[in-house]
C-alpha cells in the first residue's frame, strides 16, 4: 500500500499565523480497503518538512480526523500498531525527511484503522486517512 504525504505552500512555522501558516497537508493512501493479514505500508514524503505515517485502531463510532490534540499539538498513540517514520529504512524513527520514503508491515485484524501524521500541528492540519480492512 502506497502512503503518500504532503505539505502545500511553505514551512510551517513562521511569522503571525502560527504553526499552521503556509498551507494545508494531506496524508493519503492509494487504497480504502484492503484484506486482513499482513500489510506493507510505503511512505512517501513529497512535502518540504518531515513527516511520519502512524497506525491506529479507529474504535466504532469515532469518526477519522476527531481524535483529542494535546497541549503539544500531538494525539495519544496509546495503541498504535506500528508506525514509518525513519527516512530510508523500516519502522519507527525521527521522521521521514522531504523526499525521501520509510517503511513498515503490520499485521491487520478486521476493522478501521486510522493513518496519521503525529509530528506537532500535523494531525490538526489534516494529515489522516481512513483504512478498512476487510
Amino acid at each position: 500500500m502506497n502512503i503518500t504525504m504532503t505539505n502545500m505552500g511553505g514551512p510551517m512555522m513562521g511569522g503571525g499565523g502560527g504553526p499552521m501558516s503556509g498551507g494545508a497537508m494531506r496524508l493519503q493512501a492509494d487504497q480504502a480497503t484492503v484484506p486482513h493479514g499482513t500489510v506493507s505500508f510505503l511512505a512517501t514524503n513529497r512535502g518540504s518538512i518531515t513527516h511520519e505515517m502512524v497506525v491506529l485502531p479507529l474504535p466504532e463510532p469515532q469518526i477519522v480526523g476527531t481524535r483529542p490534540i494535546g497541549g503539544d499539538g500531538k494525539i495519544d498513540e496509546t495503541g498504535s500498531l506500528g508506525e514509518a517514520s525513519t527516512t530510508c529504512g523500516e519502522g519507527a524513527g525521527q521522521g521521514i525527511l522531504p523526499g525521501a520514503s520509510g517503511w513498515v508491515s503490520i499485521t491487520l485484524a478486521p476493522g478501521r484503522y486510522e493513518l496519521l501524521c503525529n509530528l506537532p500541528g500535523h494531525y490538526g492540519a489534516g494529515m489522516y486517512t481512513q483504512l478498512t480492512v476487510t
